[in-house]
């Protein structure tokens, strides 16, 4: 399948090269060249504007993955459109507000085109182990992509159709706001070895056991375990921890339909509070965990 990735950050290069490495024909754009000559290290086509990826397609239905940040979604959309032929298939892959993929899909549509929003998981590991995929918008145009995906799932991935436009980030929106407060849980955890009575217990002795079958075995303990055997003292770790938008979204969301999420809501403090220098070992390890799952800044950058 011949398919253009825009944005070559953290994700959007891990899922340029996923692709090419099996043989699909990826065209790569970013705003700065470096990432463009790095993914044709990998097979990818280079293509330094956005006239350039259109033209590649050589008039073919041209497949335009977005990989880009929340903030900047809407005026990137609507500068592609300027240019996409009709008939196009638009993905936003990034972590966009889900509640504006409606607007965002009708304009597509508008123009002649279709639109899926698909919320993807599996940070800078996606690479090797797959990519989780949480698909809304036109079905069509997922059957269309489907191949693309599989590579993606690869090995031990998956992806899931949920219906309409949004619903795929709505779902990815709300895996992250329970990864909240899975991390939040393991953080407070390991400090309570740490800051508890017993001062010769090892929380990397502790994170091992616990990752041997053990109820709370998972991969987010793996890296925490990872962490806290690199980095005892969690060394070079200022605890300030960001918080990437979509918490706050489910949050804003459950209060308009009236349901309280009392775990997630403190999970979410706890970060908001560290950005004011509420700060301890709990928090350093969120910070690791972000580091070592997503590429993320380790003191407090998104």
């Amino acid at each position: 399948m011949k398919i253009a990735i825009t944005g070559l950050g953290r994700m959007g290069s891990q899922i340029a090269r996923k692709l090419a490495e099996d043989n699909h024909e990826v065209i790569a754009h970013n705003r700065s060249h470096g990432p463009i000559e790095e993914a044709t290290k990998y097979g990818a086509i280079p293509a330094y504007d956005k006239q350039s990826v259109i033209n590649s397609f050589n008039g073919q239905q041209v497949i335009l993955w977005i990989m880009l940040p929340a903030e900047v979604i809407d005026s990137e959309l609507d500068s592609w459109l300027e240019i996409l032929p009709k008939g196009s298939i638009v993905i936003d892959g990034g972590n966009s507000d889900y509640r504006g993929d409606r607007k965002r899909s009708f304009k597509v549509t508008e123009a002649g085109s279709t639109m899926l929003d698909i919320g993807t998981s599996g940070g800078v590991w996606g690479v090797v182990n797959g990519f989780s995929m949480m698909i809304g918008g036109d079905e069509t145009a997922y059957q269309t992509i489907k191949s693309a995906l599989d590579t993606l799932a690869m090995p031990k991935g998956g992806h899931q159709y949920f219906g309409d436009p949004g619903s795929g980030h709505y779902v990815k929106m709300v895996h992250n706001a329970i990864e909240y407060g899975m991390m939040e849980s393991l953080a407070e955890g390991y400090r309570m070895l740490q800051d508890g009575p017993y001062k010769n217990i090892k929380m990397s002795d502790a994170g091992y056991i616990w990752q041997q079958s053990s109820v709370v075995t998972s991969w987010l303990n793996d890296l925490t375990w990872q962490a806290v055997t690199e980095n005892p003292n969690l060394d070079g770790i200022s605890g300030i921890v960001a918080e990437s938008g979509e918490a706050r979204w489910t949050l804003e969301t459950a209060k308009e339909i009236g349901i309280k999420l009392p775990s997630i809501q403190a999970a979410f403090d706890v970060r908001l509070a560290s950005q004011k220098g509420g700060i301890n070992i709990a928090t350093k390890l969120l910070a690791a965990m972000r580091n070592k799952f997503g590429g993320h800044d380790i003191n407090g950058q998104k």
